[in-house]
């Protein structure tokens, strides 16, 4: 969602990111062995579209690249919300990703949820698009349990994408465990959000900053390794449009956090670090 502008992909005030650097770093991306990519058509802005960046960079994709989209959600041109799609409008949603990425099938389509209290509908119209071969594997997005409840009454999930990070969204703990039992992935964004701040943008914790210090690594990267240490079924989707930012994202996950280290990040996450 970095790839179109910079800051939120939602803020149409925001400065369009250069369109080589953006290229640039998908490629880069590859290249240091990232293979799982999360987009969605509706992230764009008033020069710049996600999909289209990745289509540019990465078309013909590698074999072993995971291309994760959502549907759910939609703007107008303008950047303006459009209320949730209904079951009937996901499979247009779905031939918009199919087109501006230049793929005859979607290896992950997240169904992101808001305000919707029952899934069930929603899901099962996109079982059937993966009946019909236009997805491989089928997610949920900002959910909670019982959505996932749901969603596994009509078919398999493979993921989870909800808003989790050190000290941010506790309650989010138990589903992460929930999904662990399932063999369901977890997949966080915002993961470097703290309880009180976005993307890393306020005072930073005190634990945090002094094993950072200790390791010779920054603080959204000790972030980023706790979050993966929460479990072989974590994975984290840190947004970035910046080649320095891609590649400390990427060393972050060579961080073998040590019981000790841990222990005190867990605490510090449990008292809202």
């Amino acid at each position: 969602m970095r790839l179109p502008q910079r800051g939120t992909a939602f803020d149409r005030g925001a400065e369009p990111r250069d369109r080589d650097q953006a290229i640039a770093v998908l490629r880069r991306a590859v290249e240091l062995g990232v293979d799982h990519i999360d987009t969605a058509a509706f992230y764009f802005s008033a020069t710049r579209s996600a999909n289209e960046l990745i289509n540019s960079a990465l078309s013909p994709y590698p074999d072993d690249l995971v291309i994760t989209t959502k549907v759910g959600p939609g703007r107008t041109p303008q950047g303006e919300w459009l209320p949730l799609a209904t079951p009937r409008e996901l499979r247009g949603q779905v031939e918009e990703n199919l087109r501006q990425l230049g793929r005859d099938h979607l290896d992950v389509a997240n169904l992101r949820v808001s305000g919707l209290d029952d899934v069930s509908e929603h899901f099962a119209a996109l079982v059937e698009l993966q009946r019909a071969g236009l997805v491989r594997h089928l997610g949920l997005s900002n959910v909670k349990p019982h959505h996932l409840d749901q969603a596994q009454r009509i078919g398999p999930v493979v993921c989870v994408q909800n808003s989790y990070g050190l000290g941010h969204h506790l309650e989010q703990d138990e589903f992460l465990g929930i999904c662990a039992e399932r063999g369901v992935a977890f997949v966080p964004f915002f993961a470097l959000a703290g309880a009180n701040q976005e993307a890393g943008t306020s005072a930073e914790n005190d634990e945090v900053t002094e094993i950072a210090r200790a390791r010779g690594a920054s603080s959204a990267q000790i972030r980023l390794a706790w979050t993966l240490a929460r479990g072989p079924h974590v994975l984290v989707i840190p947004g970035t449009g910046d080649p320095e930012h891609l590649r400390q994202n990427v060393e972050a996950g060579d961080i073998r956090l040590t019981p000790e280290e841990l222990t005190r990040l867990d605490a510090a996450h449990l008292s809202g670090g």
